[in-house]
């Protein structure tokens, strides 16, 4: 069973009607939305699809252009006034129901005053209208699938834009997931046999299996004491704001007169 039906009037934006159809159906499935040039069979019998159609909808969408009142019929008398004009038929059944009737207004059109419409159509003048405008048909159709699918809770569980949102948010959520890992495990592989200062964002001074005195702070490099030495003498190392002084020490026996 469908689940909007999108009524409109041949001779008034038909092909804003086409194109809401489509979008939806595209959206929701093809078979929760009735269109009649697309949801009845050949071979079917087109007074009988459409009774039992909007009989078993749950919201229709009046789709009115800036001519929806003024289209005449084969009489030359507007369409609207005739009872068996399809249209007004399919919008009186809906609002009789009393099931949710939603006015699709097209381009310049206007709402609809309750004085130009019969007295079963009194209603649809009351009822909260949306807009559709070919120029913003991306964004103005979005608006309208995002309504149905807030209105009606059954659209909402299939509704393809909102499941394929849910998969990019889960795509981004894993990478970025994904990313913290690969960081954690940098400062683990990087930090094990060195010494240094690591900010969180892996800023600031840090040196791996360093090789003697290092000073990781700020401020000049001072080199700490080094001592070398052997039987013979020692050699110290030592550094200071201008450069490095290597000085040997020999030792040397002072004999104090004992032959030491």
């Amino acid at each position: 069973m469908p689940d909007v039906f999108v009524n409109y009037r041949t001779g008034d934006e038909e092909s804003a009607a086409t194109m809401i159809a489509r979008e939806l159906s595209r959206r929701f499935g093809p078979e929760r939305i009735f269109f009649a040039s697309n949801s009845i069979e050949a071979g079917r019998r087109f007074p009988v699809e459409l009774v039992r159609a909007v009989e078993e909808c749950e919201a229709l969408l009046a789709v009115i252009g800036p001519r929806w009142a003024e289209v005449r019929g084969v009489d030359g008398r507007p369409a609207l006034e005739a009872e068996q004009d399809w249209t007004r038929r399919e919008i009186h059944t809906a609002l009789d129901r009393g099931i949710l009737v939603i006015p699709v207004l097209v381009g310049k059109a206007t709402r609809i005053a309750p004085a130009a419409l019969p007295d079963d159509l009194r209603e649809l003048a009351d009822c909260q209208y949306r807009r559709f405008d070919h120029r913003n048909a991306e964004s103005d159709l979005t608006a309208l699938g995002d309504t149905l699918a807030r209105l009606l809770p059954e659209l909402g569980t299939v509704d393809r834009d909102a499941r394929a949102a849910r998969e990019r948010a889960k795509v981004k959520s894993r990478k970025k997931s994904a990313q913290g890992v690969g960081h954690t495990r940098m400062r683990t592989r990087d930090v094990r046999g060195g010494i240094g200062n690591l900010n969180g964002d892996l800023s600031g001074t840090f040196v791996n299996e360093p090789q003697g005195p290092v000073n990781t702070g700020q401020g000049h490099q001072y080199n700490a004491p080094h001592f070398e030495g052997d039987n013979t003498g020692v050699q110290f190392t030592a550094g200071d704001n201008s450069g490095t002084v290597h000085q040997r020490f020999e030792r040397e026996r002072r004999r104090s007169g004992d032959g030491r």
